[in-house]
């Protein structure tokens, strides 16, 4: 018996054609896999049609289209154990990336058809599921400058194009982070929370490795001196994190924790799995082994920490909470 799955598929995403490309997906997978199609619209997204597809129960939900589509079926998926497919049809497919997962329609289909799965972590960042990472600062406005025509012109060049503007307008902020077993007082430009996240989201990049089902999140913390500084961290970080490598720089700080609350002044934007939230204070918290997803494996590293050399630091230990 052919096993089934709830395709969800965002007609409006990416620059090829829909109706070929669905007409694609449909070739690969529906000889082994019966497939029910919901189309997203305006007025019904693809977090409405996967919550639907949950309570309709399921065996697998895949969805097909950018990092947006992906991510808001995905925090639908969350806690449920159904298997979660992704063909990503977007702009930067930060997404896929993030987990080794082929960006085409044929690589992407032929990871769902070998059945492996992998059961990754999540987080919840002020009340908003987070597969990927949250950006606070520089991050936050460089994906709020790079507009929708823009993206659908140029591509990930837009990204690139929207941090490379931002450099003009670098400005640095306190910044208070709290773990569950200290608080770090520093300066920044740059603070990047990450649970998953490609070697193209740079500013994430300090550890060299982001475990994705270890029940920690990854932090890095960007404090260039300069706008010349800032383009050679960047640089930095891309480098070694396609390498695996961690950073090395003394303007650059990383380390993992369960939970990171974070405050900042002046108050900074905070963009979470690609979405602009209003500014404040940030409290990420992570959901352990929450999303069973297709995978073609995803290789892991060893929890590293580097603070020292972040401009104004000082590190406060907290004493552990005692146990009953």
């Amino acid at each position: 018996m052919n096993r089934s799955a709830c395709l969800i598929f965002n007609p409006v995403a990416g620059q090829g054609d829909p109706e070929t490309d669905l007409a694609q997906i449909r070739s690969l997978l529906e000889p082994e896999i019966d497939l029910d199609i919901q189309l997203t619209t305006e007025e019904i997204s693809a977090g409405q049609l996967a919550a639907e597809a949950v309570k309709r129960g399921v065996d697998a939900i895949i969805a097909s289209g950018g990092d947006g589509t992906l991510s808001a079926a995905a925090e639908a998926v969350v806690g449920t154990k159904i298997p979660f497919g992704v063909i990503s049809r977007g702009t930067a497919n930060a997404f896929a990336n993030a987990l080794g997962i082929p960006d085409t329609i044929p690589g992407a289909c032929e990871v769902i058809l070998n059945g492996v799965t992998r059961t990754i972590d999540v987080a919840d960042c002020n009340g908003h599921p987070m597969v990927l990472l949250a950006g606070i600062g520089f991050e936050a406005e460089a994906v709020e400058a790079a507009d929708r025509e823009a993206k659908n012109r140029l591509g990930v060049l837009a990204y690139l194009l929207a941090g490379l503007q931002q450099l003009r307008e670098l400005e640095s902020f306190d910044v208070e982070i709290e773990t569950d077993t200290k608080v770090i007082k520093t300066t920044a430009a740059a603070v990047t929370v990450a649970n998953a996240a490609p070697a193209t989201s740079v500013l994430a990049q300090g550890s060299g490795g982001i475990v994705v089902d270890d029940g920690l999140l990854d932090m890095t913390i960007v404090a260039p001196a300069t706008k010349a500084a800032a383009i050679a961290t960047a640089f930095h970080l891309f480098q070694n994190a396609s390498a695996g490598d961690a950073a090395e720089r003394d303007d650059v700080g990383y380390l993992r924790a369960k939970q990171f609350k974070i405050t900042t002044n002046p108050p900074q934007k905070v963009v979470v799995d690609g979405e602009v939230l209003e500014a404040g204070p940030v409290e990420i918290k992570c959901i352990p082994q929450a999303l069973s997803i297709f995978v073609p494996g995803v290789e892991t590293t060893e929890p590293v920490e580097k603070l020292e050399g972040l401009p104004n630091l000082v590190i406060e230990e907290k004493n552990p909470t005692p146990t009953a």
